[in-house]
């Protein structure tokens, strides 16, 4: 099973603004309780939607790379950014229970085709 992609500075161009599928990054940083409690969902969602070539999942720690946060505009973690063809087209802010999460991101990788 894939495992979620760690961005950095030097890898969020290819795997983000030239991915063929729509990403979805996990904005999170290690002291966040609700990012820790999402982070192994993500993870198996990650290797869901890899496999189905589907959608391409990402995470992006602000502490890491907050530059990269405030591009984005990011002000409370945890929050999900869907970016299609390198344009952030669906948000979503804070810590949802596994069904929810999976529909809200099934909603957004719907809007992106």
């Amino acid at each position: 099973m894939a495992n979620a992609i760690h961005l950095t500075a030097e890898n969020y161009d290819k795997e983000v603004n030239q991915a063929d599928v729509p990403v979805i990054i996990d904005f999170w940083a290690s002291w966040c309780a609700p990012c820790m409690m999402m982070a192994p969902v993500f993870e198996e969602f990650a290797g869901e939607y890899h496999e189905a070539g589907t959608a391409k999942l990402c995470k992006l720690s602000t502490e890491e790379e907050p530059g990269i946060a405030q591009q984005h505009g990011i002000r409370g973690i945890p929050t999900l950014g869907v970016f299609h063809k390198g344009k952030e087209i669906e948000r979503i802010v804070g810590f949802a229970p596994k069904d929810l999460l999976k529909e809200k991101i099934d909603a957004a990788i719907k809007k992106a085709r």
